[in-house]
């Protein structure tokens, strides 16, 4: 007669390791990124600084908070012109700086031979409030501007009010409600063209992709993809479309980090085909090449650089 003996602990049922989820904290989520930074990933890899011609930058701190710097540009500039062929002309620009840098202030200010002045502020009001401005002034008319920013930092949240001339006035709010996932909305008011404007935000972030999304009653759409191949390789891909004036733009762009250098590069949808070059030659010694090229303007753009000072 066959006799019933309980499982032995190699038969019993239990839940692998995989399927016992961890339970989420929704009182103890992660602050989110500001939320004109969702798209920040993508940008650092699809959008270099890509630049034409020479330039040199060299920098000189004079104590562990102040600095000079000094910039030569030489290249040629584009002028708008009612036929299809690009026009430019050769121009040359010195750009002199100063920076002033503290763990709770940073200011930064830097005047060009063609009499534009910018200056850009960061100021820690408390632990959770920021102060951030910045203006550019101008000898031409209506084109001088300023503007505002308090962001204020929560627990799993921040918020920002914009403040700037013409009567523009803007707000955003940014809300984390998984450990991954973060929505996020902001309006604005330009009173001086009597427009507004409303849009909406998702962005969903792990150790290997990120992904964001963004909305705007503008007509605007954005979507971006990070993945993380590994340490020092990241994809990027971008889509853009304007409801109003139907553009659509497609791009994909890598980010490369190697011990010495870091090379990144995109390919759009219009034909656009971009490379930046950063190369560390020694500690404070940096060497740029910058080249995009047009396929469908027949425009080449190319450049290199030297970096000094940190």
């Amino acid at each position: 007669m066959a006799t019933l003996l309980p499982p032995s602990p190699a038969t019993a049922t239990t839940p692998p390791p995989a399927a016992q989820q961890q339970k989420v904290d929704y009182l103890n989520l992660p602050c989110p990124i500001p939320y004109e930074e969702i798209h920040r990933e993508a940008l650092m890899s699809l959008k270099p600084e890509l630049f034409e011609g020479m330039r040199f930058d060299f920098t000189k701190g004079l104590n562990q908070k102040f600095s000079l710097s000094h910039s030569v540009m030489m290249g040629p500039t584009e002028i708008p012109s009612q036929s299809s062929e690009t026009i430019k002309i050769p121009t040359a620009h010195y750009e002199f700086g100063a920076n002033f840098i503290d763990p709770k202030l940073m200011l930064f200010g830097r005047v060009m031979t063609d009499g534009r002045l910018n200056a850009r502020l960061k100021c820690d009001l408390t632990e959770n409030l920021t102060l951030k401005g910045n203006a550019q002034l101008t000898n031409e008319p209506h084109m001088s501007h300023g503007m505002f920013n308090f962001d204020y930092k929560g627990s799993d949240y921040r918020t920002q009010f914009q403040l700037g001339n013409g009567a523009l006035f803007g707000a955003s709010y940014i809300q984390s409600v998984t450990p991954h996932l973060s929505l996020g909305g902001e309006v604005f008011w330009a009173g001086q063209h009597r427009k507004s404007g409303i849009g909406y935000a998702a962005r969903y972030n792990t150790d290997k992709m990120v992904a964001t999304g963004q909305v705007a009653s503008t007509g605007m759409v954005a979507l971006s993809y990070v993945q993380k191949v590994s340490e020092k390789v990241s994809l990027a891909s971008d889509f853009m479309y304007n409801y109003m004036s139907r553009d659509v733009t497609a791009s994909f762009g890598y980010d490369y980090i190697l011990r010495q250098c870091r090379l990144r590069g995109k390919i759009d949808s219009n034909g656009v085909v971009a490379a930046f070059l950063e190369e560390r030659f020694n500690m404070g010694l940096n060497f740029l090449l910058s080249a995009e090229i047009d396929h469908r303007k027949k425009d080449y753009k190319f450049g290199f650089g030297l970096t000094v000072g940190e």
